[in-house]
């Protein structure tokens, strides 16, 4: 009885999605007819005024603008569930996963701190954010098959990529942007600063992440009663991810093949993403071209998309699958991944209402007076938390940076205080609250993947969430005061 209680009182995340869009409206219809006027943004040629000027059309339409705007990370997304299902059915990856647990029976361990360094790497170097959605599947099957439960699974992802985007050190969606922002209104970033900088923050981020999550696996290892999931929750955990039949599973050469080619599957979509221009490395230049149109480094979502595609193809014929078996199992697997997308999108349509009722300028006007005339010691941590504000409301850390950054960074220096630290203080703040907020769509769509409710992913990053605020303001303004001018 208890347990069905819980379960009437849950929101699913749509429902917190649209509460939370609907509220934003109705803020900016109680701000309609304010003017104001905003910094000059790089593509404006002059100072304008400024009016909050929502209608019902915004909220109306808000959900399918996002869907024109994301149409590349959703057709990505449906084509990569696709494909995991059709490498799924081949039996390749559960008897991997159980081959592998045997092998490190009683090690288990290892493999949190080994991915958690792994997906923070991707993190901090070219911003691993909604790649991530690939590996929740896999991973939370591999932990479960380990003896930790699913929470686990979301924490080694999520936490892992998380303090890598926390710590950005060239990542272009972050760093890159804010560096170019910063550019368009005449002052020049300093790399090093950031890099040096980020460092600090990802490591400190990550080891403090991986202590936590192996805590509370070494709990669950010793008595799984002491989970945070609630009963729906673990019911569902052993529906989707325990496999009583793993054992028995052949893990022949065939299987070994599919798991080699799954596998590379993975590490060229890593490879195409990493911007090796940015290391003036230019090896892939030319002839990895030949497959989209697009070197390695400058794939996108839309490449991504046809590679997953080929290469669910290419396992479904070496599993020896018909043709209308492969067809079926890649529509299928579409399927099982459709709301994934649309949470994806409706977390998106936040920032589409934000920007059509200009509430997010308005915000950024008001920050910029808040921040005016205080001292360093102050004036960091009151940035830090106006991003943790302005990150919920628009979760896309490029869309935040060419909004803000223009703004904030020349009031850093016009105070006598470094911009390339507002710079971290804009990538810190916006990739922490991205652990957490709903609005962001890989938090929403990691959570649906792996089967654990909001609320439970709240319980389980209550503590964490404060340590972390307070390590990266300690970091922010003890580098803001060495290099103040």
């Amino acid at each position: 009885m208890q347990s069905k209680k819980k379960m009437k009182k849950s929101l699913s995340a749509f429902s917190i999605l649209f509460i939370i869009l609907t509220l934003l409206w109705l803020i900016s219809i109680l701000l309609a007819g304010h003017t104001f006027t905003p910094v000059t943004l790089p593509e404006n040629s002059e100072v304008v005024s400024t009016v909050i000027s929502p209608s019902l059309s915004n909220l109306v339409m808000a959900p399918f603008k996002s869907f024109q705007n994301s149409i590349n990370i959703a057709v990505f997304i449906l084509i990569l569930g696709g494909f995991i299902n059709v490498a799924m059915k081949t039996n390749s990856l559960e008897a991997g996963i159980s081959a592998l647990v045997k092998k490190l029976k009683g090690k288990e361990l290892v493999l949190i701190p080994l991915l958690m360094f792994l997906f923070s790497v991707g993190g901090t170097v070219y911003g691993m954010a909604e790649e991530t959605i690939a590996f929740y599947v896999l991973i939370t099957a591999t932990l479960v098959a380990a003896g930790f439960d699913t929470i686990i699974a979301v924490s080694v992802i999520l936490l892992g990529a998380g303090a890598g985007v926390l710590g950005s050190t060239v990542n272009p969606f972050a760093t890159g942007v804010a560096a170019d922002a910063l550019r368009g209104v005449g002052y020049n970033p300093n790399q090093g600063t950031i890099i040096t900088v980020g460092t600090a923050l990802w490591l400190s981020t990550l080891a403090f992440c991986i202590w936590y999550t192996m805590r509370y696996a070494k709990k669950i290892k010793k008595d799984k009663s002491l989970t945070l999931l609630s009963q729906p929750e673990r019911a569902d955990m052993n529906l989707y991810f325990n496999s009583e039949n793993s054992e028995q599973l052949n893990f022949g050469r065939r299987e070994k093949n599919i798991l080699l080619l799954f596998a590379f599957t993975f590490l060229i979509m890593i490879i195409s993403l990493i911007p090796w221009g940015e290391f003036n490395i230019t090896f892939f230049n030319g002839w990895t071209s030949f497959l989209t149109g697009n070197n390695f480094g400058d794939w996108t979502f839309g490449d991504l998309a046809m590679w997953f595609l080929i290469m669910a193809v290419v396992i479904g014929i070496v599993a020896k699958m018909t043709e209308k078996e492969i067809i079926d199992n890649f529509i299928a697997g579409t399927c099982d991944i459709l709301s994934v997308v649309l949470i994806i999108v409706v977390a998106r349509s936040i920032s589409v209402l934000m920007g059509e009722t200009h509430l997010d300028l308005f915000i950024l006007d008001k920050a910029q007076s808040l921040l005016t005339g205080l001292s360093p010691l102050i004036f960091v941590p009151v940035a830090y938390f106006i991003y943790l504000g302005l990150s919920f409301l628009i979760p896309s850390t490029s869309a935040l940076a060419f909004v803000s950054i223009p703004i904030l960074g020349p009031l850093t220096a016009k105070l006598g205080m470094d911009p390339n630290i507002m710079i971290m203080i804009f990538v810190a703040g916006s990739g922490l609250i991205n652990l957490i907020t709903p609005t962001s769509g890989v938090v929403m769509g990691g959570l649906q993947l792996s089967k654990v409710s909001y609320s439970t992913w709240l319980k389980f990053m209550g503590r964490p969430i404060a340590v972390i605020c307070i390590m990266n303001i300690v970091i922010l303004t003890a580098s803001m005061m060495l290099l103040i001018k």
